[in-house]
């Protein structure tokens, strides 16, 4: 069902002055699940520390208090405005599909509608990507998972994960969604930055692979990239701009970046604070039009109970363990999101 919300827009012409329109708004979100593990142990992957007799004690209870501590959050993106849950979320460090599976038969979120598009990935640790849609608000035509090949100095494969990629219908208009985890910064920014080039490189045949099919497709990208809005990746490769005066044909919006230079961060180590969790998308998405699907703004949500309340990492995100101690928590990560909207009759 589509919901529609009365908002007040200030339109600065002295022919209509201000007037008060219908849009529909749309949620996108994005939230790095921080090791959504089952409880089992599987052999072909280096999962043995989430396990109930591993590192981290991983039992079937405290997987449960996972699962509702992260619906918890995933009900609540971005509902101040929408006053309901995301219509798309991008999910990453998800171990298979039974686990994102246990999110959506959540009471949380079970009366939401979500389907799942999920494809295992080849990490070592045997993590994916995920996406969840409502089926009320998007109808995949197509879904496909790219394999990402890596290999280190010594010419032996590094196993990451894969970019998930949906294509299909919101509002009556194609609408493509990207969803990524980059390699991480394992050995520092420096010598595992290659690593990031080469996921970025895939995330630009990506996005040229699917304008020639269809220049008017509208494509949003979503992800922990590892990297922060001013890095090569995101501004030399996939040249994203913050600023929408400065917009061309060629380069993609990155809403993160303005977020980013006044200091806001999604995830935080070693006293500073980073913003690797992003969204951009095809200029196309920003245009003064509002009879067609619009970016409005963009925000990481991080109310209260997602922070550390105190001591040495107060304010950080409240995490699920902390130094190898459990602490019932959430994600090392806050989600980010934007708003899309559209101007209905």
């Amino acid at each position: 069902m589509r919901l529609l919300i009365c908002l007040l827009v200030l339109i600065s012409t002295s022919l209509h002055g201000q007037q008060s329109k219908n849009y529909l708004i749309r949620t996108i979100a994005f939230y790095n699940c921080e090791n959504l593990f089952d409880t089992e142990n599987d052999s072909l992957t280096f999962d043995d520390d989430r396990t109930p007799e591993g590192r981290y004690h991983w039992t079937q209870e405290r997987l449960e208090q996972k699962i509702a501590n992260l619906t918890t959050v995933l009900s609540q993106i971005g509902a101040d405005v929408s006053k309901t849950s995301p219509d798309i979320i991008g999910l990453c460090e998800v171990e298979n599909r039974q686990v994102v599976e246990a999110l959506v038969r959540h009471p949380n979120l079970s009366n939401k509608g979500y389907e799942i598009v999920h494809f295992d990935s080849p990490d070592e640790r045997g993590i994916d990507v995920a996406l969840l849609y409502k089926k009320g608000s998007y109808l995949p035509t197509s879904f496909k998972s790219h394999r990402l090949l890596l290999f280190d100095d010594l010419g032996q494969r590094k196993y990451t994960r894969d970019q998930l990629v949906v294509g299909g219908i919101m509002d009556n208009e194609p609408i493509y969604f990207l969803v990524n985890h980059w390699p991480s910064r394992r050995g520092g920014p420096a010598k595992s930055e290659p690593h990031r080039i080469r996921a970025a490189l895939m995330n630009k045949r990506i996005i040229d692979s699917i304008q020639d099919l269809n220049p008017d497709a509208k494509i949003i990208a979503m992800g922990d990239l590892n990297d922060d809005p001013i890095d090569k990746s995101l501004k030399v490769i996939l040249k994203t701009k913050g600023d929408i005066a400065k917009l061309d044909s060629l380069s993609l919006y990155n809403p993160m970046e303005k977020l980013f230079k006044k200091g806001i961060g999604s995830l935080a180590y070693g006293d500073k604070w980073n913003l690797f969790d992003q969204i951009f998308m095809t200029p196309n998405l920003v245009s003064e039009q509002r009879n067609t699907l619009t970016f409005w703004k963009a925000g990481l949500f991080a109310p209260p109970f997602l922070k550390t309340e105190k001591g040495r990492f107060k304010g950080y995100p409240l995490r699920t363990y902390s130094g190898g101690t459990y602490t019932a928590g959430y994600s090392d990560h806050f989600p980010a999101f934007i708003y899309l909207i559209k101007e209905v009759e």
